[in-house]
């Protein structure tokens, strides 16, 4: 039974002067829906494939329950996410299964507009058969475009897209915007793909040899043409993918242990590569989200790609050339103070060094950064960090005194609804706001964070994001004041 008092979300809406927008809710797909949509594009004779291609997805939990203990061990089958969403409360699972119903209890959370996330489509784009995966892609996105259509006033879904070629990229991008008129996407974080002398070599080994390919550097394809399409079509990718498996996330175990940072670590990873790899210099309109992961790893990688640059520029690298080696110097001083170690100096000191490709030494290249706010200019307008309300480190985003370029980086609310971190979907905007009572950041820095950057996010690339919803007038202000 639903109160009739205000929720503690409802009451801080009441007192604030503007939206409040959810950039990262979720939805949980009815699987047997899901499974009606799949027929329509592949047709009736797909569950036993499909459940297999689910079964031997990487994070898929089939993998780890259908091991014994020794199994697990021998294979070092990573724990699977277990109890992850929600039982007791029984209304916040209806609520994040049936969209009416989440509709009419967004006033209760405090939210006036929320972008809504997969949970099977999180999966989905990671199976390793490509029809099984682009199928699941296409059936998810024109069951999620069904699903929200009626509710398009505040709600609105995103397509997933598949990222193993830039031509299924561009292929769903065109199908979810272009035919379902879906305005939001999201991409797969990175791809696994095998180590092709191990797979050419040892073919059994294959599955067990992998690397990430996250679209910058050293891809096995050009993403270029992804982000143009991004540009063409004005949605802004957005990346939420699961990064426990990985190094030291794959615990036999323990979930906890590998959920622990893993948005974060997959974030981390794809954003570097992007911003190193040159895509906000090619592309200077383009907006990036990381959703889920928090702020606080995107702050350390912008303190640590100016100190790597400021002592690895081009001019920089001559203090450590071997060439402007004052040889005969240093055998002078090893006379003078190397004692037993002189003559093994001099055997060192005389080898001759490695020699470096020219074409390899500016690891800045691709960015052209020419100089600190260069740097600057590359990252902060264009990458965007989903914060939970819950999360302290979100403060951080705004305290430009202690930012590198005393830059305010662009958090955005989540509220990860339909999840197992959210025990009721009332307090979720009242936690949020928390951070304002604590006095942690100001009701300036609060209206940046639900408001003020979700609006620059979702209409970087495309102005009329928010036409026809229940915020577009207050958006359409925002917008005339910039």
């Amino acid at each position: 039974m639903r109160s009739t008092d205000k929720s503690p979300s409802a009451v801080v809406r009441s007192r604030l002067k503007h939206p409040v927008i959810d950039s990262d809710g979720h939805f949980i797909e009815s699987f047997p829906a899901f499974l009606d949509y799949l027929k329509t594009v592949v047709g009736a004779d797909l569950t036993s494939r499909f459940e297999s291609a689910w079964g031997n997805s990487h994070i898929a939990a089939q993998s780890w329950y259908g091991l014994t203990p020794q199994q697990r061990y021998e294979r070092r089958a990573t724990r699977a996410p277990w109890f992850t969403l929600p039982t007791r409360n029984t209304l916040d699972r209806a609520t994040a299964m049936f969209p009416k119903l989440l509709f009419e209890r967004l006033d209760e959370m405090g939210l006036d507009f929320t972008v809504m996330y997969p949970g099977l489509g999180l999966t989905a784009p990671a199976l390793q058969d490509e029809e099984m995966r682009r199928a699941s892609c296409r059936a998810l996105n024109n069951l999620y475009a069904d699903l929200f259509r009626d509710y398009a006033r505040r709600i609105t879904p995103v397509g997933i897209i598949p990222m193993h070629t830039p031509r299924e990229a561009i292929e769903e991008l065109e199908h979810a915007v272009t035919k379902l008129g879906l305005k939001a996407v999201m991409m797969a974080s990175y791809v696994r793909r095998p180590v092709k002398a191990i797979e050419a070599a040892y073919p059994q080994a294959a599955p067990y040899a992998l690397w990430l390919d996250t679209y910058g550097i050293d891809s096995e394809y050009d993403y270029d043409p992804v982000w143009s399409k991004c540009v063409e079509l004005g949605v802004a990718p957005t990346f939420h993918t699961a990064g426990y498996g990985m190094a030291w996330r794959n615990s036999i175990s323990n979930f906890m242990f590998n959920h622990i940072g893993h948005f974060a670590a997959s974030a981390e990873g794809l954003c570097r590569s992007l911003f190193m790899g040159g895509v906000t210099r090619r592309f200077p309109t383009l907006k990036c989200a990381f959703l889920e992961g928090g702020v606080g790893w995107a702050r350390s990688l912008l303190s640590d790609s100016l100190g790597h640059w400021e002592k690895r520029t081009v001019q920089a690298l001559e203090n450590y050339d071997p060439a402007q080696l004052d040889r005969e110097t240093l055998l002078d001083l090893s006379e003078r103070f190397g004692g037993p170690l002189t003559a093994l100096s001099k055997v060192e000191f005389l080898a001759a060094s490695h020699p470096e490709d020219s074409t390899l030494v500016d690891d800045w290249g691709p960015c052209q950064i020419r100089g600190r706010q260069d740097l600057c200019n590359l990252f902060v307008p264009h990458f965007y960090f989903g914060c939970e309300g819950d999360d302290p480190v979100t403060a951080s985003a705004f305290d430009a005194r202690r930012n590198p370029f005393t830059a305010r980086l662009k958090a955005v609310y989540g509220s990860d609804i339909g999840h197992w971190d959210v025990p009721d979907m009332r307090e979720v905007t009242s936690e949020a706001y928390e951070m304002v009572e604590k006095q942690l950041i100001s009701e300036e820095d609060f209206r940046d964070f639900v408001f003020v950057n979700p609006v620059e996010l979702w209409t970087g690339l495309n102005r009329k994001f928010f036409q026809g919803t229940a915020v577009e007038n207050e958006v359409k202000q925002l917008l005339s004041e910039k």
